[in-house]
């Protein structure tokens, strides 16, 4: 099963990216996407009316959405949400008509069906004031953007409390996030369900 890794953090010596390389390594089928690498105008200026045509390394990054089985995506929690350059990668490549589309009812549909996702967050927040604060990042990410496609089911892997969290424990982090990508590897693909005509 084929995955594509998005690392959304503008750091390539933070935690989360050394959590999106391990997975990629580990999985041994997966294509990892730093955004950070990409050459991209992460404003959208005229939302979705307007013609902001895709820079070369976004088409290549929506191609490599519909190529794989599933999407990853590994983001920092900042400010009960993710880094601008993720949100910024979201709002230009997931488009309507291409990724989700509204029904004559007017509910959307995701366009992305037959893909699952995982989501890996790092907070500093612990985790059990979680439910306190609502778990923003997460439920953004996985509900309202990944789910929103289409792509289900989605399962997320918190790691919390990082700026206290020793190297050990930073170690071992690694090698769960390992263990999980060689099992979703060999995991089977998600239920494709075809569209349906409005």
């Amino acid at each position: 099963m084929s995955a594509l890794v998005i690392d959304g953090h503008p750091n390539p010596d933070s935690l989360t990216a050394a959590l999106a390389r391990r997975y990629t390594d580990a999985h041994g089928d997966a294509r990892l996407l730093a955004l950070r690498e990409l050459d991209f105008d992460p404003i959208s200026y005229f939302g979705y009316r307007g013609d902001q045509p895709l820079e070369s390394d976004l088409a290549d990054a929506l191609d490599a959405v519909f190529a794989a089985d599933r999407i990853v995506v590994a983001t920092p929690t900042w400010w009960a949400s993710t880094p601008a350059l993720l949100k910024g990668f979201f709002d230009r490549i997931l488009l309507p008509k291409v990724t989700y589309r509204y029904r004559s009812n007017g509910l959307p549909e995701g366009l992305l069906s037959g893909r699952s996702g995982r989501v890996i967050i790092t907070s500093d927040t612990p985790r059990w004031l979680l439910p306190f604060t609502g778990d923003t990042a997460a439920k953004q990410v996985a509900a309202n953007t990944l789910s929103f496609c289409g792509i289900r089911p989605v399962r997320t892997m918190r790691f919390t409390n990082v700026r206290h969290a020793s190297e050990a424990t930073r170690a071992g982090w690694l090698e769960r996030v390992a263990r999980v990508a060689g099992r979703d590897r060999s995991a089977a693909p998600a239920p494709t369900r075809e569209p349906a005509i409005v």
